[in-house]
């Protein structure tokens, strides 16, 4: 079915990077800042609680678009996965990074857009989380902002 506002949002289109990488003609790609909308194969990934009480920030926006479901803290709904980032420090986020890094590697076909989980409600800065995504680096299929990729470059 149709969304009547198909025509006025644009797609997840993602910024690339100023020029190449090693040496290399392939640019790196980054998260938008706002996603609206995303084609099929695109998935949002957002900063969740356990208990999937998709509320406020990016949660929110991932239930109303995305297909995240309420009651549902952790993997994939939708065109949306979810990573609990609120049940306490950035030790306890780790594992389900990880755990998405798995997934993404498992699903070659889905193209993931990590937004700055952690770094709106949960209250965590981007040089906390980002380090949490270095194995994302590598993952083709994995998109992430560009200040965790900026942080992750510069270590």
């Amino acid at each position: 079915m149709e969304n009547r506002n198909d025509k006025e949002k644009p797609k997840a289109s993602v910024k690339l990077a100023g020029g190449k990488n090693n040496g290399g003609s392939e640019m790196r790609r980054f998260t938008p800042e706002c996603i609206t909308s995303l084609a099929p194969g695109e998935v949002f990934v957002f900063g969740s609680n356990l208990a999937g009480m998709h509320g406020g920030g990016a949660a929110r926006v991932a239930m109303q678009h995305f297909g995240a479901v309420w009651g549902k803290g952790v993997g994939l709904q939708g065109q949306s996965y979810a990573i609990p980032t609120m049940q306490g420090g950035v030790e306890t986020i780790k594992p389900y990074v990880d755990e998405f890094i798995l997934f993404a590697r498992e699903h070659s076909e889905l193209l993931f857009y990590v937004t700055r989980i952690g770094c709106g409600i949960a209250g965590f800065e981007d040089y906390e989380i980002a380090p949490l995504f270095a194995a994302a680096l590598t993952v083709e299929n994995i998109v992430l902002p560009k200040s965790f990729v900026d942080i992750l470059q510069s270590r």
